[in-house]
């Protein structure tokens, strides 16, 4: 049996999430504010016009607190005034091409912004858990034919893989050094979450397949696509946010040996091509919506990522809900309704319902 998110452990507890306006901080906000939690929001303003943080309208609902996660004295302000129990950090520059672009900035907002963090929640004694948010591109890839374990040397090739192989790294440090029952800190519980290739509705980013597609769809232009052949494990958003939200409230409950590197990805069989995905998507989309094979030249990307989550689903109870069938025809559903102007906020909520529901038939 499963383990399911608890609502009780959230219900008034103060959060402290940094990428709010993000597409993964926005969805887990959301989340969090319906499970009862206090959520208090760090982040830059959203990355892209449209942005699910305006769709959702989440500034009505939880406070928004503008700020470069590398400004160590506003962070700080920002996190003590907030006087947290947990802390959840997503702020990032997550795009691959965009490292390539920007290589010292990348570096700057993830590894010195995640330092800047840990060193905020040092003189915030209220903080009892921290959950870092990297990802599954952190491993050095060898092109392997099955999933990395946590214990997988670190790596990457291209600046931003390598500045979360950083993230990883200065996080156990801090863990070690500041953060232990034998520092001279206070002790928190501080844990890193390795996810990739998270798709759901909201995501406007750019070089991304899903938002790629929606966009030429919408556009009624053939979408070109990069690597079509590639392989990738392809989960909704909601699962690895499950999955994150477990890990804090063993984090909560103390349990100092989920304290260290967890693996969230789905099962093999929700591993497919980018191909067979475009393909998925166009035949769900209609309208004539097509896509084709981009020959120019690109930046080294994996053509091989998959994660091995055997550890969070046998010490957190934690597994994979959504098929990728259901993944797709969620993400389809969402962008159809922001078409067709509907309320965004109330049409997620139905989908963190739905998924919640999900969870405990399959109970």
């Amino acid at each position: 049996m499963e383990n399911l998110v608890t609502p009780s452990v959230w219900k008034g507890r103060k959060v402290f999430l940094t990428g709010h306006t993000g597409f993964k901080g926005g969805w887990l906000a959301l989340w969090l504010q319906q499970l009862g939690a206090s959520v208090c929001g760090y982040s830059l303003d959203p990355p892209t016009t449209p942005n699910l943080f305006t769709e959702l309208r989440l500034a009505e609902i939880v406070e928004d607190i503008r700020g470069d996660i590398a400004d160590g004295p506003k962070l700080t302000r920002a996190l003590g005034q907030s006087s947290p129990e947990i802390v959840f950090h997503l702020a990032a520059q997550p795009l691959v091409r965009r490292s390539y672009l920007d290589p010292v900035g990348t570096y700057t907002t993830n590894v010195l912004g995640t330092a800047h963090l840990l060193e905020a929640v040092r003189s915030t004694p209220s903080v009892k858990a921290v959950v870092v948010i990297t990802t599954d591109k952190c491993y050095e890839n060898r092109e392997w034919v099955w999933g990395y374990r946590e214990q997988d040397p670190l790596g990457g090739y291209d600046p931003y893989s390598s500045s979360k192989a950083c993230v990883e790294i200065l996080t156990a440090s801090y863990r070690r050094s500041f953060f232990s029952s034998e520092s001279n800190d206070h002790s928190v519980a501080i844990a890193t979450a390795r996810a990739g290739n998270v798709v759901g509705g909201g995501d406007w980013s750019e070089d991304r397949l899903i938002p790629d597609l929606i966009r030429g769809f919408l556009n009624g232009k053939a979408v070109r696509i990069r690597y079509p052949g590639a392989i990738r494990p392809w989960q909704h958003v909601l699962d690895p946010l499950a999955g994150y939200l477990i890990l804090g409230e063993r984090l909560l409950n103390n349990e100092t040996k989920c304290a260290t590197a967890w693996n969230f990805g789905p099962s093999d069989e929700e591993t497919s091509t980018v191909g067979e995905v475009a393909n998925a998507m166009a035949i769900r989309w209609g309208d004539g919506a097509s896509w084709e094979t981009d020959g120019t030249p690109s930046q080294h990307e994996a053509s091989y990522l998959k994660l091995d989550a055997s550890k969070a689903r046998v010490e957190l109870n934690w597994a994979s809900r959504l098929k990728l069938e259901d993944t797709l025809e969620w993400v389809v559903n969402w962008f159809r309704a922001w078409h067709k102007s509907c309320d965004m906020r109330e049409f997620t909520s139905r989908q963190i319902g739905a998924y919640e529901k999900l969870n405990k038939k399959r109970n």
